[in-house]
């Protein structure tokens, strides 16, 4: 295994490195840095900026428009975001639904939806887990009756990430409700414009509207946006989830949030504090350890070995991370975390002297879900224990 980059790869990490630095506004990196709430023009303008150049694409391969990157690239790519500041790339459009209409999308399919993928210009959500069918997604009960040339979809999706937002949305639906359950699901394109959708905020322990409740009634779905064959779906959603599972592991944007608890800890007058420090230590070499996993599955790839099937230890191990990292920020800042200083969560003035630390409690919140989405943590160690450990 050689876990060093290559001269050529290093090049290519300065020239993202100085690209990202003529292109982002340090004061939207200023944002990100510190935590604080980004609007929906912030994240999609950095999106548009990305497109223009033909970097929000950065998984796909030249036939489809992206830049053909090797995953090393890719991590590499990743990484400089991170370390800038850089607003997230939201996964349901570049790194969740494309691959998808790549591998099972007609041509047709792919010239129609992949360009507002790749240029930031159209923003998806993922449609999934309903009440009741969460980790156990087969039992999903979301409707799809055809119609003639359409699919008539009734029903309810929770969870939905910042549907308020979305132009399409992506969903597992019933089309068949004999035999075993995984195979009567079908994946459906949905224009959320369509009469019948209904987006039903839900207001999260941060005091974010994060996640959504988005309800189906009659709604009409060309036939044609059905991706793959009529009951395949449950195959589709495995492929996506696998995606999913990975990037929730996010190790560059944990790698930068570990200097900022450092920051904290120094700026607090506690980073003397043994005890403290142990924590950070073990959490640090954490970090390491996933990276070196990360790495692990790139080198495979970049020498043409068998890529590791590991995207659910990824998701255990990242999720869990995410975690500890806000609880120490939270253990730092001491009960001047704790109150609720909802304009200084924009950027705004407060006048409170612990307007820095307003954002760390409601991230501390809003880190919960990470175990829980894209399969419960103790769902993903079932299938770690079948399929690695045997």
């Amino acid at each position: 295994m050689e876990l060093a980059f290559t001269p050529e790869e290093r090049a290519f990490r300065n020239e993202v490195r100085a690209w990202i630095d003529a292109h982002l506004d340090p004061a939207l990196a200023a944002k990100v840095l510190a935590g604080l709430r980004l609007s929906k023009d912030e994240i999609q303008g950095w999106a548009r900026t990305l497109g223009r150049q033909g970097w929000l694409a950065y998984r796909w391969p030249r036939a489809f428009g992206g830049p053909g990157w090797s995953p090393v690239q890719q991590h590499l790519f990743d990484e400089a975001l991170a370390e800038a500041g850089a607003p997230p790339i939201l996964p349901f459009g570049p790194v969740m639904v494309a691959p998808v209409i790549m591998a099972f999308g007609t041509p047709e399919q792919q010239q129609r939806f992949l360009p507002g993928i790749a240029s930031g210009d159209v923003w998806w959500c993922q449609g999934y887990s309903e009440p009741g069918s969460g980790s156990d997604l087969a039992s999903l009960r979301t409707r799809a009756e055809r119609d003639g040339a359409h699919y008539v979809v009734n029903g309810q999706k929770t969870w939905t990430t910042l549907a308020q937002h979305a132009d399409w949305i992506f969903c597992l639906v019933r089309t068949r409700a004999e035999g075993k359950p995984q195979s009567g699901i079908s994946f459906l394109l949905i224009d959320m414009k369509s009469p019948g959708v209904t987006v039903r905020p839900i207001r999260l322990l941060d005091g974010e509207y994060e996640v959504n409740e988005v309800w189906f009634d009659n709604v009409r779905v060309p036939v044609d946006n059905r991706i793959g064959e009529e009951n395949q779906g449950w195959t589709i959603a495995k492929y996506l989830l696998s995606h999913e599972r990975a990037n929730i592991a996010d190790v560059n944007r944990s790698k930068r949030e570990l200097k900022r608890l450092k920051r904290l800890a120094q700026a607090e007058g506690v980073w003397d504090d043994a005890r403290l420090r142990d924590h950070i230590a073990q959490l640090e070499v954490d970090i390491v350890a996933l990276e070196m996993l990360v790495l692990r599955v790139l080198a495979a790839e970049r020498s043409g070995k068998p890529a590791l099937d590991i995207a659910a230890l990824l998701k255990i191990r990242g999720s869990e991370i995410q975690q500890r990292l806000t609880e120490l920020m939270l253990l730092v800042a001491g009960p001047m975390a704790l109150p609720y200083l909802e304009p200084a969560l924009s950027g705004l003035p407060v006048d409170a002297a612990d307007a820095s630390l307003a954002p760390l409690a409601p991230r501390y919140f809003n880190m919960r879900k990470t175990t829980i989405y894209g399969g419960s943590n103790e769902v993903q160690r079932n299938i770690v224990a079948q399929t690695l450990l045997g």
